[in-house]
């Protein structure tokens, strides 16, 4: 090996203890990567800097801004409702259905893509049932990687190996070939990371760091949960054509009237009870207070109760939401009563609860004075609580649930999302584009059609990530160009000319695997493949298999966080480190090399007859 080459090998070496140092931000690396190639002499600077116009840079880049569509349309929230529902009281069987949706989609489209994509499904999961994100990111990181061994198209790294085969005038890969071996990973996957995977992956809340609060726990800690009420309006109700301040259910009731539903209008359209608004008769509302008074007010008011299922919540809560405040010292309302104030004609907000000095008031709110330092529950529509942010000098917000981030602004749009992703989709399949051609008109066309808003494009794109890999893939390019993986090559054949076959194809397995470990698995195919398909030729056994086995093992780069991007982008939002992709993808790249080699011995004749 040439002096440049162990230069390269010194600069990768520095790389990898930096990363597990866990000292040291995975972007600041990167660039650091980058700036010795260059500095060095190693590469051009053009060569250095090539990995920022490099296509899987752009492509994650534009998956970023179709992954935040899926979010501002609610097609990302519905999705996770979807699973939060299936998988209820179960993280084992959560976690085996989100790897089954994500290897099946993944399977016809780019598995970075497909993470791009999942990641805020995942945050929300993590948020509606109460599992910690870094026992859900792994899992989905994983699926995604062996989605890439279901179908030709699945991953950049198949179409590589399939291509290596025909340079060597042999057919290529059919394009269901990996599916046997990729629906067997799969099942070793799901249960690995259900039972220990998951096990390993719990991370304690960064210091400083507040913890989230849901909906639900905010209502608990006032005992509200439970008076939460939903009732059709008949047909004989006091209450049609009567806008809410008219009504007067409160004050006559004792009853605090939350939100209306008009299905007749739109049926997901849960909207907030403003005080002009007018009920009419089939409206759905949703009340709160003590069962006794919801039961005579329903009784008096002619209201037939409705059950509050997950879809009706998951439409309120886009619309509704509520947060504990606190009145601040000079605030305009101390010393007066809600009433008096005209709170909730004013602010469009309803207070639910009130506490004076750590007790919850009872009676009646609307006419007890409230005090600086008093908390409130309000609710209302999210936009009108979050304004409640632009007033310090009245209010103080002290929680505000985790559901604000996941509100949907351009839910309307959600059919045209969809669609975008469907044709992105189908494009890419059928090859009518090359990929990142295709993402980058996907994401253009979320932006145009307003899918996403114009002001949340920049804030979507996670830009640390893209500079890890940008600063990462010349390094690729150092290696081949000092003579390192010629070197690799020589030393492939003489080392397998003398095992047996399931021990060639293991050998084979892991050294594919060890070089996917710091370099993206689509260039340890471009450099490993033809290398293992020739020296099968040379020692007469079957070159399908020793392709097959490489195409495998380029898709099991759960090792370390930069041996994909898939793995790349869940580290931040799981709160990994670099110490985690260790300590629980090297037994699963272990486990699954024994699968690899029994399906390939069973599909192939790794030996001539």
């Amino acid at each position: 090996m040439t002096p440049d080459g162990w230069i390269v090998l010194g600069i990768l070496a520095a790389a990898i203890v930096a990363f597990a140092s866990n000292r040291f931000r995975v972007d600041a690396v990167g660039l650091a990567v980058l700036l010795a190639l260059s500095v060095s002499g190693m590469l051009s600077a053009g060569e250095a800097i090539a990995g920022f116009s490099d296509p899987s840079v752009l492509m994650i880049g534009g998956l970023f801004i179709v992954g935040e569509a899926m979010v501002a349309t609610g097609v990302a929230a519905i999705l996770g409702t979807w699973l939060a529902r299936v998988g209820r009281g179960s993280e084992t069987r959560l976690i085996a259905l989100l790897m089954l949706v994500v290897s099946s989609v993944g399977a016809f489209m780019s598995s970075t893509g497909i993470v791009a994509i999942f990641i805020p499904v995942v945050l929300g999961l993590a948020a509606q049932t109460g599992s910690s994100r870094s026992r859900l990111m792994m899992p989905l990181s994983v699926a995604a990687l062996v989605s890439g061994l279901m179908t030709l198209i699945a991953t950049p790294p198949n179409l590589v190996v399939s291509a290596a085969l025909q340079s060597h005038d042999l057919h290529p890969l059919g394009f269901f070939e990996l599916t046997p071996i990729g629906v067997a990973v799969l099942a070793l996957a799901i249960g690995y990371m259900a039972i220990i995977g998951r096990r390993l992956l719990d991370r304690p809340e960064p210091k400083g760091e507040r913890a989230t609060v849901s909906i639900d726990a905010l209502l608990e800690s006032y005992d509200l949960k439970a008076q939460f009420r939903a009732f059709r309006i008949g047909a004989k109700s006091e209450l049609i054509g009567r806008t809410v301040a008219e009504s007067q259910v409160r004050t006559r009731y004792g009853v605090t009237l939350v939100a209306i539903n008009r299905e007749s209008d739109r049926p997901s359209a849960v909207r907030p009870a403003l005080a002009d608004a007018v009920t009419r008769r089939g409206d759905v509302i949703s009340v709160a207070a003590p069962a006794p008074l919801i039961d005579r007010f329903a009784a008096i008011a002619d209201l037939h109760e409705e059950q509050i299922d997950e879809r009706f919540r998951a439409a309120a809560r886009q619309e509704i939401g509520i947060a504990e405040v606190m009145l601040a010292p000079d605030a305009a309302l101390t010393g007066r009563t809600l009433r008096e104030a005209q709170f909730r004609k004013r602010r469009g907000l309803t207070v639910l609860a009130l506490k004076h000095r750590g007790q919850v008031v009872t009676g009646n709110l609307i006419d007890t004075p409230v005090q600086a330092g008093d908390l409130m529950l309000v609710a209302g529509g999210w936009p009108l609580i979050a304004r409640l942010q632009d007033d310090p000098g009245e209010f103080v917000i002290l929680r505000l649930p985790h559901e604000f981030q996941s509100i949907a602004p351009a839910r309307a749009r959600a059919p045209v999302a969809l669609g975008i992703l469907a044709v992105m989709i189908a494009v890419m399949t059928a090859g009518l584009l090359p990929n990142v051609i295709a993402v980058l008109v996907a994401a253009l066309a979320m932006v145009a059609t307003g899918c996403v808003p114009v002001k949340r494009v920049y804030s979507s794109v996670g830009w640390s990530t893209l500079v890890l890999i940008a600063g990462m893939l010349p390094l690729a390019t150092a290696l081949e160009k000092t003579g390192v993986t010629a070197a690799m090559a020589t030393g492939l054949t003489h080392l397998l000319a003398d095992l047996g076959p399931y021990a060639m194809l293991s050998a084979l397995f892991l050294i594919t695997a060890a070089a996917g470990l710091f370099v993206s698995n689509t260039a340890t195919a471009v450099i490993i493949a033809p290398v293992a398909i020739a020296t099968a030729q040379d020692l007469g056994a079957s070159p399908y298999a020793f392709a097959v086995t490489v195409a495998v093992a380029c898709s099991c780069a759960f090792a370390t966080p930069v041996s994909s991007p898939v793995n790349t982008l869940v580290l931040e939002p799981g709160r990994y480190d670099f110490n985690d992709f260790v300590k629980v993808g090297l037994p699963l790249l272990l486990l699954t090399l024994v699968v690899t080699v029994a399906m390939v011995g069973l599909l192939y004749p790794v030996s001539p007859p």
